[in-house]
């Protein structure tokens, strides 16, 4: 029992690990006179320990701090509530990034995504246990006065297509593309590794319709 908790305790003080899927379900869809990009997007916690994030209300401000076993370090980031459609919660903005961008480099268009719920939405192994972060970002309270959040190693955080945010607009725009997504974009969070935290697919549009060329689970530049 005892080498049990010392392994639970070295686990807890492990940094988490972010592995940014590859783009699914990606479509255009005509919406208002625009076409627009659509996709899904997932990042796993392929880490030994969990990625949380917590909020607490400083003077008017959501402050954020990631927690790694006994320590929290601050981040510069403030938590956002976001009242769309869908969901009226915390956000956490920057987790993750879009773009398209040509072949060569430059970038064509961004997404406009307010932020994210981190959540263990999935399993990405059998572990047999019942996931920790379930909660709704403090759901229905602007007025919170501190939030949690996070995703759990062996779980991961997923949106769907269609969801506020995931798509880019890309009326007028024919040829070849690199869809990138990017987890931890900006460095803020604290990781065993930044080398899995992009992945992209090679597409092309043309006449109102994207057809996907190559899929590339670990690159953010998709063979250009």
């Amino acid at each position: 029992m005892v080498a049990l908790a010392l392994i639970a305790v070295a686990l807890a003080s492990s940094p988490p690990d972010l592995d940014q899927a590859t783009p699914f379900g990606v479509s255009v869809v005509q919406r208002e006179g625009r076409s627009l990009l659509v996709f899904g997007s997932a990042v796993d916690n392929v880490g030994r320990g969990p990625l949380v994030v917590e909020a607490r209300r400083v003077g008017g401000e959501m402050r954020t701090w990631q927690v790694i076993g006994g320590r929290r370090t601050p981040l510069p980031v403030r938590l956002r509530y976001v009242r769309s459609e869908t969901h009226r919660h915390w956000h956490f903005p920057g987790f993750e990034r879009y773009e398209l961008r040509r072949p060569d480099g430059g970038i064509v268009g961004r997404d406009r995504k307010t932020g994210f719920c981190l959540r263990d939405a999935y399993e990405t192994q059998a572990l047999n246990r019942s996931p920790l972060w379930t909660s709704e970002c403090a759901r229905g309270r602007p007025g919170a006065r501190a939030v949690r959040q996070g995703i759990s190693p062996g779980f991961g955080d997923d949106y769907v297509p269609l969801k506020e945010g995931q798509s880019i607009d890309v009326t007028g725009l024919g040829g070849r593309f690199v869809l990138v997504h990017r987890a931890n974009p900006d460095h803020v969070l604290r990781e065993r590794s930044l080398g899995n935290n992009a992945a992209s697919v090679l597409l092309e549009l043309r006449g109102g319709r994207v057809t996907i060329l190559r899929r590339c689970p670990s690159s953010a530049a998709c063979g250009t």
